[in-house]
């Protein structure tokens, strides 16, 4: 089987030996095709994960073999997430998944960008859903980071109809936008590429370019009475946006954090505490996010078709670059 490992500089395709459960509980499933994250980026450019590593999580897939005592059988499509909770610990009782040390354990293997992945009897038991009918495997590969945008938006715990910004409009800004219209918020958007903000708004979600942050914070006072936006959610990965993000929410509101930083700077002490700001992250979704990204996708409450553009496996080097480099939206790797 074909499986694109990190080398260096570089993430080389190279063939080894095919995968088979060997008695294990869960399935074998032959990967169609892989969204490419904005971790896996992270993961690849600052060499967080080492040599040999088979990144990608996004995946669609059919399984060839299985020993389950679940339902799924051989032919089943499915999607899937790749971290599963343990539900028992101090962080899962708080409602902490994401930092649950059995989660951060658990994964498909090899990775995503592999012909051939083993899933878990836990995984089947828990992230593994058939892939709706209506949704083509392109679509159906935007389960988990849409999982992602609404864990992020359950835990902003915001009252219905709250004025919500999103700064940073690449694919999880898009995503996290219609998730949170679709969840019951005002939503305005907001990019510094016209070809983003336009996009946004021909999903049904107004937005704004940025550029000249004056324009844009008379703007946000027009449309909250002077007040500014009850909730920032920052899926900029810029530094520069923390200053934006600070001027545009009105005192005693929310900044939802859902990207890192190359400098890793922090939102001032003193705004905090003299206006009331509460600031939280959110990370990876809880099964039940990811049941609920599911049925938006199914029901066309947050629509994606058309935001990837399709890589060959042969060609993920190119894809990785075409991210980094603005050209593309979102990367989705065609495996089968």
């Amino acid at each position: 089987m074909k499986i694109a490992v990190i080398e260096n500089e570089d993430i080389r395709v190279k063939r080894v030996e095919d995968i088979t459960l060997q008695g294990r509980e869960g399935a074998i499933v032959k990967v169609l095709g892989c969204g490419l994250c904005g971790s896996d980026i992270v993961k690849f450019r600052e060499k967080i994960s080492p040599n040999g590593t088979v990144l990608g999580h996004e995946i669609i897939a059919q399984i060839v073999e299985v020993n389950s005592k679940t339902d799924f059988k051989i032919g089943d499509k499915i999607v899937t997430s790749h971290h599963i909770p343990c539900g028992e610990c101090l962080y899962c009782k708080n409602g902490n998944v994401s930092m649950c040390e059995h989660f951060k354990k658990t994964n498909i293997h090899p990775g995503g960008f592999s012909e051939l992945v083993y899933l878990s009897e836990e995984h089947l038991l828990n992230v593994a859903q058939l892939l709706p009918s209506n949704l083509d495997e392109v679509e159906g590969s935007f389960y988990e980071p849409l999982g992602c945008c609404v864990r992020a938006v359950r835990r902003a715990n915001l009252p219905e109809k709250s004025k919500v910004l999103v700064i940073g409009l690449g694919s999880i800004g898009i995503l996290m936008a219609q998730a949170l219209k679709a969840m019951g918020m005002e939503v305005l958007g907001c990019d510094l590429i016209d070809e983003r903000v336009d996009l946004l708004k021909s999903l049904g979600v107004d937005a704004i370019n940025s550029s000249d942050l004056n324009k844009t914070q008379n703007y946000i006072k027009s449309i909250t009475d002077g007040y500014g936006v009850d909730a920032v959610f920052m899926t900029s990965g810029s530094d520069k946006a923390i200053d934006v993000a600070l001027k545009l929410v009105r005192n005693g509101g929310t900044i939802l954090v859902f990207a890192s930083t190359p400098l890793n700077l922090g939102y001032a002490n003193n705004e905090i505490y003299y206006r009331e700001l509460t600031v939280l992250g959110s990370y990876s979704p809880a099964p039940e996010d990811l049941k609920t990204s599911l049925e938006l996708l199914k029901s066309g409450k947050v629509k994606v078709k058309g935001l990837s553009t399709i890589y060959d496996l042969d060609r993920v080097n190119e894809a990785f670059k075409d991210t980094v480099a603005n050209k593309i939206l979102k990367a989705y790797i065609k495996v089968k």
